[in-house]
């Protein structure tokens, strides 16, 4: 029988966080959710709206590097496992505000680290469980050529302040382990995409300017490769590294699904084509492609090996780019209203009033 958890999970009301508190819910009702999120542009209460607060759930508006509040929580909510999602993740906005990125990610790691290792050296250094698993991205890795995969043992290589910040907080959390036993596991995934995604990213924002018949920017030559990785799919694999994965180790969680950017725009336009019709004027949404001036550093390819959770945890995908991306358009046609109002930013103003 799985263990209860009281679990604090940061970055809650974000794309994956809330994704995360969603499949949590519906599959393990026993563990109980406290979600600590800030609700800045990317964080949205609407996305977990069907999520009743109670005693499975609660949420808490606040800043993963306010120490007072953090150790606070720890405390009052007997913490046991913190799933740490929060960060600033957007490459084009670190490289015109690195600042923010630095503070969040480093510094907010920090933060919750300190109370979490409090937290258990009070408890006697329970090793009954992983109290601290660290979400982090395969960026950290950097680059790679034509072939060849991301394994847990490639060399550290980042090439963005995003990149940059998520690398050392992930060297923190596993400093944090060797230095003073910490139980901690790191997983390194590769693109996420699905509900509840801010419309910055590639997929929304592409499915959003093609519906509205706006230019579809597409960087460099558009052969930049991504690993895929549908969002239900990367949740499913937190939950069984953290059922069932070992203190200090890393697990990469990759989606099997490399595509090039252009090929992704490509079938986002095709599948709403069929679904909606064509443009006005009788032409594919593929007319609006328009190649820009590439991202400052952007890294060639990505892909990820995940060998090592599946022989160890027996998890693989389950969702492959094709299914995974008509859920995707599905959903987003099925909920535009959710869209709008996260493109217009009236929801700020909804928590500025609810929780200012």
């Amino acid at each position: 029988m799985e263990k209860q958890r009281n679990m604090l999970v940061t970055g809650g009301c974000g794309f994956i966080g809330s994704n995360f508190i969603h499949l949590v819910a519906r599959t393990r009702p026993d563990w109980r959710v406290v979600n600590l999120d800030l609700l800045t542009y990317a964080g949205n209460l609407n996305n977990l709206e069907a999520i009743e607060a109670g005693n499975s759930y609660r949420f808490v508006k606040g800043d993963i590097c306010d120490q007072p509040l953090v150790s606070s929580l720890f405390e009052q909510e007997r913490i046991d496992t913190v799933v740490h999602f929060a960060a600033e993740s957007h490459v084009d906005r670190s490289i015109v505000g690195p600042d923010a990125f630095i503070r969040t990610n480093i510094i907010g790691t920090f933060t919750l680290l300190e109370a979490a290792r409090t937290a258990w050296a009070k408890r006697g250094g329970e090793q009954d469980g992983p109290i601290f698993l660290h979400v982090s991205t395969d960026e950290v890795f950097g680059s790679l050529g034509e072939s060849g995969y991301f394994s847990e043992t490639t060399a550290y290589d980042p090439r963005s302040p995003y990149s940059a910040s998520k690398a050392s907080s992930d060297h923190l959390v596993s400093a944090y382990c060797h230095t003073y036993g910490l139980p901690v596991m790191i997983t390194n995934c590769s693109n996420n995409y699905g509900p509840y995604q801010f419309p910055e990213k590639l997929i929304p924002l592409i499915f959003n300017n093609s519906r509205t018949g706006k230019e579809l920017p597409v960087y460099g030559d558009g052969k930049n490769i991504r690993d895929w990785l549908y969002v239900t799919d990367h949740c499913q694999a937190i939950i069984e590294v953290l059922e069932k994965g070992r203190s200090g180790r890393t697990y990469n969680i990759g989606g099997n699904n490399e595509k090039t950017n252009i090929e992704v725009v490509t079938l986002i336009c095709d599948l709403l084509d069929a679904k909606i019709g064509l443009l006005p004027s009788g032409s594919s949404r593929n007319s609006l492609i328009t190649f820009v001036t590439d991202r400052l550093g952007h890294d060639r390819r990505y892909a990820i090996d995940s060998t090592r959770l599946k022989d160890e945890i027996g998890w693989q995908p389950s969702v492959t780019f094709e299914q995974g991306i008509e859920m995707t358009i599905d959903w987003y046609l099925a909920n535009r209203s959710w869209l709008e109002t996260v493109i217009n930013g009236s929801y700020q103003d909804y928590y500025k009033k609810m929780y200012a």
